[in-house]
């Protein structure tokens, strides 16, 4: 409905604005008149509203016959996991644009990528499993080939292996389903567990990209130092960890490689002087959001010592780190591509508090005070469900209209 509408709404409804190619009513102009990132913005809040409101996988990532066999935090899992692989995908179309100068997707073509992603969760809820399987896996090799097809095009062959990461997330959650067909005798938490790995290492290269760039941008004078060989070894190390968390290596091997990866992160983010964001929150917003990295990091090493539960550390990792910066993010292209000015309001202000406080009281209340862990779960699913309800009541409105300036979007 919102791809439909939007399309309907920026070209039909908005004559004062137009573009020197779409004068008469073609289909190229209809594409033309859309804006290549308003549905999935608007269909990402809806997704964490879902999520924030712990609807326990009947819905939006694991289908309703398969709720019985599987335990709920399998189903949980699933879906933050859904979340964060569409979180990422949002971003790398919107990336991929901005690295070549060549479109991704728009009109028809974008159409029918958020289609396809609508059609994995409905048929979650009403098409038999081997159905909804199917459908689901084709989601993420469809932007996998939109993205590798422009990147070849453009000759931009240096990001060729950060979009092939879509590819093995599409094997791991290949291996999810098979999982519950019981064609595998797996632990179902595994493949997420490496999705969810692959998600991280496409955020450590995004985040070291953008973030420093952003902060540089706003502040006159600021110099921050990348290494390259900092940041290879940085991912080089990230990837080692993960892959040695998800394939189960032994405890305290997890646990050392974990707390170097968390040191890493936290000298990267030093470098980045975060203390200099303090009065921009569409800046601050990304800076503490990685915060959580190196945290999620240190207490996944504790988890593995035995001294807290692994969800609290995945739970930093996921709300925190990936949570804060879709919301971030969303709030930050949206406006960039609606012609508005780089500022957060008051509300979108609110909705990263939110978001944040979601993280503490999900990940780090329970594992200080354990009794508190059902309350814990309450609050955060409400908070974070009220911090995509804000992203939602003022960004829908402006990604159904035409831009500002009246430019593209």
């Amino acid at each position: 409905c919102l791809v439909v509408s939007e399309m309907c709404i920026r070209y039909r409804l908005a004559p004062s604005v137009t573009h020197p190619a779409a004068s008469a009513p073609s289909f190229d102009g209809l594409a033309a008149a859309a804006s290549g990132f308003s549905a999935v913005l608007s269909l990402d809040g809806l997704a964490r509203l879902h999520l924030g409101a712990g609807v326990d996988g009947r819905i939006f990532g694991v289908h309703a016959a398969a709720v019985a066999p599987v335990r709920i935090a399998v189903a949980r899992a699933r879906n933050a996991v859904w979340v964060c692989r569409g979180g990422d995908c949002r971003v790398l179309l919107t990336a991929v644009k901005a690295w070549t100068g060549h479109m991704t997707a728009r009109g028809p073509l974008l159409a029918a990528l958020v289609l396809l992603w609508l059609a994995g969760r409905i048929a979650a809820v009403c098409a038999p499993y081997t159905v909804f399987a199917v459908v689901d896996m084709l989601f993420l090799p469809a932007v996998a080939v939109v993205l590798l097809r422009v990147l070849f095009k453009s000759g931009n062959t240096r990001n060729i292996p950060l979009i092939s990461l879509l590819l093995l997330m599409s094997v791991a959650n290949l291996c999810f389903h098979l999982t519950q067909l019981n064609l595998v005798d797996w632990d179902p938490l595994r493949p997420l567990y490496a999705e969810l790995g692959l998600i991280l290492m496409v955020v450590s290269v995004m985040t070291g990209r953008v973030v420093p760039m952003f902060t540089r941008n706003v502040t006159p004078g600021l110099v921050i130092n990348t290494s390259r060989s900092f940041e290879l070894g940085l991912l080089a190390v990230t990837g080692v960890t993960l892959l040695l968390w998800v394939g189960a290596a032994p405890a305290a091997l997890v646990a050392t490689a974990c707390a170097i990866t968390a040191v890493l992160h936290a000298i990267r983010l030093y470098r980045w002087s975060p203390w200099v964001t303090l009065k921009r929150p569409i800046l601050w917003i990304l800076h503490l959001s990685y915060l959580w990295m190196p945290i999620g990091f240190a207490m996944l090493a504790g988890a593995e010592l035995g001294w807290m539960r692994t969800t609290f550390a995945i739970h930093a990792l996921t709300v925190g780190v990936i949570g804060g910066l879709i919301i971030g993010m969303l709030t930050r292209t949206a406006r960039g591509h609606t012609g508005r000015p780089l500022q957060a309001s008051r509300g979108e202000t609110v909705a990263y508090a939110l978001v944040l406080l979601a993280t503490v009281i999900r990940a780090v209340v329970p594992a200080l005070v354990p009794a508190w862990y059902p309350r814990a779960i309450e609050i955060s699913a409400t908070f974070w469900a009220l911090a995509f309800a804000i992203y939602l009541v003022i960004y829908t409105p402006w990604l159904l209209r035409s831009r500002l300036d009246g430019k593209d979007g």
